[in-house]
């Protein structure tokens, strides 16, 4: 079976994160694609706003989209940006320059440099599928709340864009693309409550339906690109001119579930 580059910490650590650019050319091309769907970033800050005030961590802060939603909507005293990355923490530092208590911190969210009950509302966002075993992060996390504090952790379904590793796949740019290991596999949104209620009490369970269109085959090539699931030897302009050759120039419409699980400490 492939090896999945997802659950790989060394190129989680150096190769798929390591580089800024890459993450916002795949995150924009999506954005511009979806035609349905709430943004996750909103979504969130409204349910950490029901939670206590107090130091807010957002773990896996990446480039720093939701930790600056929660920054506006909550403006709590310490808001800490968690990444592994130094390349994403410098563009989430960057974003989040004019905003009282912001911290950054780099780390491994398996180990936490935390004391134990200091945080009011941990936010957890499309970053646990990339640990073998998110249920020890979600350990992590529940020890470093406090009592009645938030947990609110965010990922997609195993099956997401199962079109586009269709189109993938039947254009021979990567035949084994719908056979490769997903992004989600150890943690979806079908898991993703038991995870969590592994050592938290699970207060709500939200699931909002995404969809995309991707207009033509060079918007579906900025995506599939800079994507480390699929093995594409080409850039960009090439794996289009594939795409246009052996399947046509699009649309192509794909869709994703996306789970919202919170949960509060025991």
């Amino acid at each position: 079976m492939t090896a999945n580059p997802f659950l790989d910490a060394d190129r989680v650590r150096h190769d798929l994160y390591a580089d800024a650019d890459r993450i916002t050319q795949r995150t924009s091309a999506l954005a511009r694609a979806k035609t349905t769907g709430a943004h996750p970033a909103t979504v969130i800050a409204d349910l950490a706003a029901t939670g206590l005030h107090g130091t807010v961590l957002d773990i896996g802060c990446g480039r720093g989209t939701t930790t600056l939603a929660l920054a506006e909507r909550l403006t709590p005293p310490t808001l800490i940006a968690f990444d592994q990355s130094a390349a994403l923490l410098a563009e989430t530092e960057h974003r989040l320059a004019g905003y009282l208590g912001v911290k950054s911190m780099r780390g491994d969210f398996h180990a936490i440099a935390l004391p134990n009950s200091s945080v009011a509302v941990a936010v957890a966002a499309f970053c646990l599928y990339h640990s073998p075993q998110p249920a020890a992060v979600m350990a992590e996390i529940a020890r470093c709340l406090a009592p009645g504090g938030l947990s609110i952790t965010v990922t997609k379904s195993a099956d997401s864009y199962r079109t586009l590793d269709e189109v993938i796949a039947a254009s021979g740019l990567d035949p084994e693309a719908t056979s490769r290991p997903s992004l989600y596999e150890t943690f979806h949104s079908h898991n993703q409550a038991d995870v969590v209620a592994t050592c938290l009490d699970v207060q709500q369970v939200v699931h909002h339906e995404h969809r995309f269109r991707f207009t033509d085959a060079d918007h579906i090539a900025a995506y599939a690109a800079t994507n480390p699931k699929y093995q594409l030897p080409y850039d960009a302009d090439e794996i289009a001119k594939r795409l246009r050759k052996t399947i046509g120039d699009g649309p192509l419409e794909t869709a994703s579930t996306v789970t919202y699980v919170v949960a509060s400490r025991r």
